[in-house]
């Protein structure tokens, strides 16, 4: 079946793999009902990057709030990711999938070290592609990392998976009136607020013209109607 995309990169936070009251530790089932959802994709023939994130495990910023240094903070968070990563690979192989984790930060024992050519090669000959380790560099975002990942690696789009089926005029969970976007641009996002991305990560996309889109990955099928070009979530564009 012939699809918009034949490669995405998928900005997956640690929450969805955590609990789903409070999105903290690694829920076995949360992982495997994505690792399904990713499954489908890939019969589909989709290419299949995943930037995981490390929240459910540790947050940088909210350690360092509580007195932690902010690079060692974010260091611990990298090594949440690496977690999170080896889960989901776990789960996807159970699924047939043939994947590979890729750290930005060296644990050999465990995860082969990113390297672009490779990582598009192993994507080449059907494997999932799972990034782990944000860029290596503390005081970035996973954010940051999927967008520099995605530029790097030439997907066709970036999709960001929330808990909120796109991007709202106002905060949906307070503001009963809030009416989702079908569509922003790059400029609107910024400029009003909106939370779409953090700021590095917008003006990367806005900069290098990659599409974005931002849906729920906690809504049934999601993830297939986006990758099929479905009108889910919201489109982000220059």
């Amino acid at each position: 079946m012939a699809t918009p995309y034949q490669r995405i990169l998928l900005k997956l936070s640690g929450e969805a793999l955590g609990e789903r009251v409070n999105g903290h530790g690694i829920d076995p089932e949360e992982v495997r009902s994505i690792s399904r959802q990713l499954a489908r994709v890939a019969q589909l023939g989709v290419e299949t990057a995943i930037v995981v994130g490390g929240g459910n495990i540790l947050r940088g910023a909210e350690f360092s709030r509580l007195g932690g240094h902010r690079a060692n903070a974010d260091y611990m968070g990298m090594l949440g990711t690496v977690i999170n990563g080896l889960a989901l690979s776990d789960a996807l192989e159970q699924q047939g999938l043939e994947t590979r984790v890729m750290t930005a930060i060296e644990i050999r024992q465990v995860a082969e070290p990113f390297v672009r050519r490779k990582a598009q090669s192993h994507l080449e000959n059907g494997r999932v592609v799972i990034l782990a380790g944000w860029t290596g560099n503390p005081f970035f975002t996973t954010d940051t990392a999927a967008a520099l990942r995605g530029r790097e690696m030439g997907v066709d789009i970036v999709l960001k998976a929330t808990k909120v089926d796109g991007v709202y005029t106002a905060d949906p969970m307070k503001d009963p009136t809030a009416k989702r976007y079908l569509t922003l641009t790059f400029d609107e996002a910024m400029v009003k607020n909106l939370k779409v991305m953090d700021a590095t990560a917008l003006a990367l996309c806005r900069d290098q013209n990659m599409l974005l889109k931002v849906f729920s990955i906690f809504v049934p099928g999601a993830l297939s109607r986006v990758v099929m070009g479905g009108d889910e979530g919201t489109l982000v564009h220059c």
